[in-house]
């Protein structure tokens, strides 16, 4: 399973890299929103975690554009994102996103949880 991170901070998009990658996922990584949307075309992931405060095109920009593409718009998407605010959470689950983690209260092992969670039920 490929896997999108798309996270601007270099600390936890190292830490998220790892960890998936020792539990046997492909991963890509994307430092924009801008590249993010390239990667998603370039390497077909299988799902994306997405951040949303983002340089260029911020997490919600990148939403809009995934969800408006047929072919895009299959691909889960977990947000891990500081924005807590109900506001926030609404609008990213009103664009489509399989799950919403604040990343103050989420533990990269619940992370990873979710990711298996969304992986069994994706299509073989």
């Amino acid at each position: 399973m490929k896997i999108l991170v798309v996270e601007d901070e270099f600390f936890l998009r190292t830490i998220l890299e790892k960890k998936l990658q020792a539990e046997g996922f492909e991963t890509v990584v994307a430092t924009d929103g801008q590249e993010a949307l390239e990667k998603i075309v370039s390497e077909k992931p299988d799902l994306i975690l997405l951040d949303i405060i983002l340089p260029k095109k911020n997490g919600f920009e990148v939403l809009e554009e995934i969800k408006g593409d047929p072919y895009l718009a299959q691909i889960p998407v977990i947000v891990v994102s500081n924005l807590g605010q109900e506001i926030d959470i609404e609008r990213a689950k009103k664009l489509g996103v399989n799950d919403y983690l604040i990343k103050a209260h989420t533990s990269l092992d619940l992370i990873s949880k979710k990711i298996k969670e969304i992986k069994t039920k994706l299509p073989t």
